[in-house]
């Protein structure tokens, strides 16, 4: 095998060379960002240059972004009694069913209602008005809603702001994991109405190990989730991943660089991928085609009746060709997309569903190097369904 072909980019995106570079020179700095000297005064530099850019990208203030260790951590602490609103933390938690498993996992609730999807991906706004009656009808005055801006499978854009009218309406907060959304699409906290944002480097070309948490206004307060120094305003101990920060400060600039010229030329590319897959088998389900407002023009997910992910999986990663049938954070336990099942799709569906992602590398000539490769793993059992027709 000369040459594989990587088309999971929302499990993880290479490295920009930008972010290599970046971090690279962030090795060669010896001071500690919190030291007053010279030294820490470059790494300091280094520190808030990379807030600034992140907080640039969601038009939100430099100082309410707290740095973490990634997307999950940003979404626990999102999800935890460190964050009060109105001098308390939140009494409930509510999320969609189609959220990613570590808001799914509720953080330091004990349990999460969830609220559904229709067919198209979509999440259901009635269902989580009717979750946050239930709320109220319990006496919980203050809910948290978890509502994510992209999902990571579909890649279906989500009704963000009307959840986050009725969260409020409710007194409570809207949390929005926009992991799959940064460097995909437009993003604004104030417009989307969110009082907290997660985030995450490697799903953009930064590495792996460093996310944020972002506020939305200053009129939340965090308490230290982590225990050690001042650092990140008291918020998150510990000494900050200076490398790995400054790595995502370089590839969020370069993510949010062309938003539009970049969504243009990979949705071209999934349509490309659309065609194909549907000439080979015309019964190809897509998921979230439909959905009213889009997709991210990176993320396509599909299933073709018969055919389950994990043998799909394996034969094309046998042929070359690197794609998913899920989030990476579960795909090694999942034997199904929890996702399409909470669409209202059969098991036989969710068993079959697979994901390919693309990215700022990818290119025309991996597109039709995965339809090879997936026409020849169909043969097979197109031949074996014509048989038995």
């Amino acid at each position: 095998m000369s040459q594989r072909t990587y088309l999971d980019w929302n499990a993880t995106a290479p490295l920009r060379p930008q972010a290599r570079d970046a971090m690279a020179a962030a090795m060669a700095v010896v001071g500690n960002p919190s030291s007053v000297h010279a030294e820490g005064r470059e790494a300091r530099r280094i520190l808030e240059e990379a807030r600034e850019r992140l907080a640039a990208a969601v038009r939100a203030e430099p100082r309410n972004v707290i740095f973490t260790s990634g997307g999950s951590e940003a979404n626990a602490l999102a999800l935890s009694r460190a964050i009060e609103h109105a001098g308390a933390p939140c009494d409930g938690a509510i999320a969609s069913g189609i959220e990613h498993v570590s808001v799914l996992a509720g953080g330091d609730f004990p349990s999460v209602e969830r609220f559904g999807a229709d067919r198209d991906g979509l999440a259901s706004i009635a269902g989580l008005q009717e979750r946050l009656g239930v709320a109220a009808a319990k006496g919980l005055r203050s809910p948290l809603v978890a509502l994510m801006a992209a999902n990571n499978e579909t890649g279906v854009i989500q009704p963000v702001r009307e959840a986050a009218d009725l969260a409020h309406a409710a007194g409570g907060l809207l949390h929005v994991d926009a992991v799959q959304a940064l460097g995909k699409m437009p993003l604004d906290i104030k417009q989307l109405g969110a009082d907290l944002v997660a985030v995450s480097a490697h799903k953009i070309g930064g590495p792996m190990g460093v996310g944020a948490l972002i506020l939305g206004n200053d009129r939340l307060h965090v308490r230290a989730s982590r225990f050690g120094g001042g650092q990140e305003r008291n918020r998150r101990g510990g000494t900050e991943n200076l490398i790995g920060i400054a790595g995502f400060g370089a590839a969020v600039a370069e993510a949010v660089r062309d938003l539009d010229g970049e969504a243009r030329r990979l949705a071209g590319l999934r349509q490309r991928l659309e065609v194909g897959l549907r000439a080979v088998w015309p019964e190809t389900i897509i998921f979230g085609e439909n959905a009213p407002r889009g997709r991210v023009a990176n993320t396509l997910q599909f299933a073709v009746p018969g055919i389950k992910a994990q043998t799909a999986l394996m034969a094309l990663d046998l042929d070359g060709i690197a794609v998913s049938s899920g989030s990476a954070c579960s795909s090694g336990t999942m034997k199904f997309s929890e996702v399409v099942k909470a669409m209202g799709y059969a098991l036989e569906i969710a068993e079959g569903a697979v994901r390919v992602s693309t990215g700022w590398a990818t290119s025309e000539a991996e597109i039709d190097r995965f339809l090879q490769a997936w026409r020849k793993l169909s043969q097979p059992l197109l031949k074996s369904r014509e048989i038995a027709a």
